[in-house]
């Protein structure tokens, strides 16, 4: 049975559920597009704890399921995923936006364009280091929503809205195309994860720790995986802890230790990473090639 509640997610339950009508399964695409910039005038990105904030508190009223934080893999969610939220237009006697699926799970990414990380301003949601999708992505899978944009993919602000189409498909809209709103965003999205292919052999999976997501990765969070995630830093030559002490619980030595194998794994590998990709918490590629062991 799917997740009410995305695993990994900070849950943040504002305790305004309502069902939703059935039908196709859809999932929303917003960003929070909070502040107007340019490329000659790019504004830093709003912090994440601002916009959780507000949508747990007095920006409830208009709250997404989930919001997203692309730069680091954060996610909040505010209401389960079998109730509607309330981030869309729902006009009278037209079709219930926020309630025309089996599920309707709106998403917004922290972003809007032209906002700027690390110094490196970014055009579009699909220039980001996009940390979290893979997670985020299969949870919202788990709940029937199929990898297809019935009416095209955003690729710009441009709208586009059918109202057939969005009763009768199930996939991916973005905020452009859902019909009684007027908002232009997304403007573009990340590509849907690839399938994984069969492997040969499954001893990779039975040997090491799987990828928790980047959430999971929070202060004070205290694991075994996190000791042996430890041990496996120390073997690399990643290790910046005074002493071993706690290695069991998330602190800054963590922190540390992991933007080192990140760079490390950077220069390696030629990836050619800078700024945000290169900090904590960590991301699905270098959580596999660390090898963490299972217990």
């Amino acid at each position: 049975m799917s997740n009410l509640w995305m695993p990994g997610a900070e849950i943040h339950d504002i305790g305004d559920h309502a069902p939703t009508d059935g039908g196709p399964a859809k999932a929303l695409a917003h960003i929070t597009w909070d502040r107007n910039a340019s490329k000659a005038k790019p504004q830093d990105l709003v912090p994440y704890a601002n916009l959780r904030s507000y949508f747990s508190g007095g920006g409830r009223a208009v709250a997404p399921h989930v919001l997203w934080d692309p730069f680091t893999g954060r996610v909040a969610q505010f209401v389960p995923a079998n109730s509607r939220s309330k981030s869309l237009v729902d006009l009278a006697g037209g079709t219930r936006t926020n309630r025309a699926g089996s599920v309707v799970i709106q998403v917004e990414a922290l972003f809007f364009p032209w906002c700027r990380v690390d110094g490196k301003a970014y055009g579009s949601l699909a220039e980001t280091p996009c940390k979290g999708w893979d997670e985020l992505h299969a949870w919202v899978k788990s709940w029937g929503v199929p990898d297809v944009w019935p009416m095209g993919k955003p690729v710009d602000f441009t709208s586009h809205r059918d109202e057939h189409t969005w009763e009768t498909k199930a996939g991916w809209y973005g905020h452009s195309q859902t019909p009684e709103n007027s908002h232009q965003d997304p403007g573009s999205w990340p590509d849907f994860p690839a399938s994984p292919k069969p492997s040969v052999g499954s001893s990779e999976a039975k040997k090491y720790e799987p990828f928790p997501g980047a959430a999971w990765f929070r202060a004070g969070r205290k694991s075994a995986i996190v000791a042996r995630m430890h041990d496996r830093l120390v073997a690399v030559g990643c290790n910046r802890y005074a002493s071993s002490k706690n290695k069991d619980t998330i602190g800054s030595g963590d922190v540390a230790s992991y933007e080192a194998w990140m760079a490390k794994y950077n220069r390696d590998h030629k990836k050619g990473w800078s700024g945000s990709a290169l900090k904590w918490p960590p991301g699905k590629e270098t959580w596999a090639a660390l090898h963490v062991p299972k217990g």
